[in-house]
């Protein structure tokens, strides 16, 4: 996980000095580093928001569309989550910084989170066997 990590920030870095060489050399505009992530960042965000929101109102039209954003969101939370830790554990010498501990974290979330839909898809279940019956019952009065 260490060398992934270390190939991602070597990845950013040039970017990050691509976009200095083009900012101020070619197009001219002395930015500070600080600058330029207001902009590139507020852009980022920006399109990242409007992606999200499209994609959230579409599927808040889908019958589970609401348990599907929160999903979504938990599970972004999650993957902040496990590689926080693991990049504290990294940091601290606490526990070994492996990619594999990540995943089986992600895993452990998924796997809890289907027992919650089989519960749930219980109580649906249930729920329109009882109403099918309580109309049936409706009509032979």
């Amino acid at each position: 996980m260490g060398e992934g990590i270390k190939f991602i920030v070597e990845v950013v870095n040039t970017i990050h000095d691509l976009l200095i060489l083009i900012i101020n050399d070619v197009l001219g505009l002395q930015m500070t580093d600080k600058d330029m992530h207001f902009w590139i960042m507020g852009a980022i965000g920006i399109a990242a928001f409007a992606c999200v929101y499209v994609i959230t109102k579409w599927l808040s039209q889908l019958p589970f569309g609401i348990h599907l954003i929160a999903f979504f969101y938990t599970l972004t939370f999650m993957f902040v989550l496990v590689f926080a830790i693991e990049i504290q554990q990294a940091i601290t010498n606490r526990g070994n910084m492996e990619f594999i501990d990540a995943v089986i974290g992600l895993w452990g979330f998924i796997a809890i989170f289907f027992v919650y839909v089989l519960i749930a898809a219980m109580f649906y279940l249930i729920k329109f066997i009882f109403r099918k019956i309580t109309k049936k019952d409706d009509v032979d009065i």
